[in-house]
């Protein structure tokens, strides 16, 4: 499955609901503290339930909301090229489509609600038969949906298969379903298995953090080894393999407790009878726990974890580099999903680099997805818009939009720097500046403005004092850094200029 939808609501700072569109690879930007980290680890909670690197509890709920009364959080999911087939209960294949578990865009969307910061509530929002005939159907049991056909004299082929007898009442029905959008819930009743089959089909999400603090035995982050076994003891040939090792030695221990209670049956029958061995299923089996101990150690055997954040980073870069070349190869692989907080931190530009590289190769891989955060304008000038989101404060509350050329007429990377972190640059004032002189409207943004004294330095060496306006100022100093006669502008004056620019380009279109 693919995730092309994040909603979330009443959650830490995100009060209104909001919705986050997701490509394969995605980035968000925006300034500190405005919500960036708070997405990746809804995302952790929703797949992980509290079992991966973020747990869920009563701070969580939104503060302002918590006050108002409304004291439930909510994180919804919507996704795409889920498979054309699944098993949702008992072995017979059958499909989203045919259940009528997609919403009205034809996608899965799942919705999980946290009371107070306590356990999940899921709900399918699904374009559903509404009609009281043919509603609920898969609420029922086998035994009720058989009582449906019998009574209402319904054709079906098989009335032990609940998905065929659902399809048949459906059929049977299909003139009037009454189809509309309502919220299944998948935690009661029989829908309860039909969401432990689901689930199976979900990504696995990993959440890669900038800043935890891990003891020495919690190295799942640090170490890709440990995400390595996860994904590998999910892969469909070894997970054959292992329920056919679970299946000799199951028969092995059947041999054993059968012998056993032959034995004991001599001696007492009647104690013999009362016992049966319980052995556990293959997909019961914790198979993961097998492997908990894989790492990378260095010299004198000293863990990734003891290393310095710097190395730990360029372990996990080049965990990221093989990675996306072993998906490349290896294509029967699961859905996975990358979630990375800052992946510059204590990492040299070059390394940036080579990590973003790496990043975007792996997400080209098929079934993968990478979702990241930074504050790095060297990381965002590699990406293209499309991988872009950025993440604003306005009146009525927080936005998460698709990155545009925002003020400008033209894509610019720069201006998402500027606007995302602040960033203040020559290269991005000369872009302006340009900008301005092409659409020959430098001359009518000087109309009005102060000017400065400006010591030009001629080529024969002597030097001719002009009036500049500040932005001039600024573009003939960045242009002729060999004239040293005039005082250097200041951040103050640049992050001026640049303002002054984008506000009269803003006014122009």
């Amino acid at each position: 499955m693919r995730l092309i939808i994040i909603k979330i609501k009443n959650f830490r700072s995100y009060q209104e609901p909001i919705e986050i569109p997701v490509g394969d690879l995605t980035t968000l930007v925006g300034k500190n503290d405005i919500g960036k980290s708070t997405i990746l680890e809804a995302l952790d909670i929703f797949f992980n339930k509290g079992k991966g690197a973020i747990k869920m509890d009563k701070d969580d709920v939104n503060k302002t909301c918590l006050a108002s009364g409304d004291n439930t959080s909510e994180i919804s999911l919507i996704f795409d090229q889920f498979p054309n087939s699944i098993v949702i209960d008992s072995t017979y294949e059958t499909s989203l489509e045919s259940e009528y578990l997609l919403n009205v865009n034809g996608h899965l969307e799942i919705i999980k609600r946290y009371n107070n910061g306590g356990s999940e509530k899921i709900f399918i929002k699904a374009n559903h038969p509404t009609n009281e005939n043919c509603t609920e159907l898969l609420l029922k049991t086998q035994r009720a949906l058989q009582k449906i056909i019998t009574d209402n004299e319904i054709e079906c082929e098989n009335r032990t298969i609940n998905a065929i007898m659902r399809a048949a009442i459906w059929s049977h029905h299909s003139e009037n379903l009454g189809l509309a959008e309502i919220e299944i819930d998948v935690t009661k009743g029989e829908t309860k298995s039909i969401w432990d089959k689901l689930e199976n089909y979900l990504p696995i999400y990993t959440l890669f953090q900038s800043d935890r603090k891990n003891s020495d035995g919690d190295n799942e982050v640090q170490d890709p080894l440990n995400e390595a076994v996860r994904q590998i003891m999910n892969d469909s040939q070894i997970q054959e393999t292992l329920a056919g090792v679970a299946e000799l030695v199951e028969g092995k221990l059947k041999e054993v407790a059968g012998l056993t209670l032959e034995k004991l049956r001599e001696m007492n029958p009647e104690i013999a009878d009362s016992l049966n061995p319980v052995i556990p299923s293959s997909d019961s089996l914790k198979w993961n726990d097998v492997f908990k101990k894989v790492s990378i150690t260095g010299d004198e055997d000293i863990p990734i974890n003891k290393r310095g954040s710097g190395v730990k980073r360029l372990i996990l870069l080049n965990f990221f580099r093989a990675e996306a070349e072993r998906r490349r190869i290896e294509r029967n692989v699961p859905s996975v999903i990358y979630a990375i907080e800052e992946p510059e931190t204590s990492q040299h530009t070059a390394h940036q680099k080579l990590l973003i590289k790496a990043l975007i190769e792996l997400s080209d891989a098929d079934n993968t997805q990478i979702l990241l955060t930074t504050h790095s304008p060297v990381i965002v000038k590699k990406m293209d818009f499309e991988h872009l989101r950025l993440i604003q404060i306005r009146e009525g509350g927080k936005t998460v939009n698709s990155v545009s050329p925002g003020q400008l007429p033209y894509p610019s990377l720069n201006e998402v720097n500027f606007t995302a972190f602040e960033e203040v640059t020559e290269e991005y004032h000369n872009e302006l500046y340009g900008f301005l002189e092409s659409e020959g409207l430098i001359n009518d943004f000087k109309v009005g403005k102060e000017t400065i004294e400006y010591i030009r330095l001629r080529r024969d060496g002597t030097t001719l004092n002009e009036k500049k306006i500040l932005t001039e100022y600024i573009r003939h100093q960045i242009h002729h850094p060999e004239n040293n006669h005039n005082v250097r502008f200041s951040e103050e004056q640049i992050s001026e200029s640049i303002r002054l620019m984008r506000s009269f380009i803003d006014n122009q279109h």
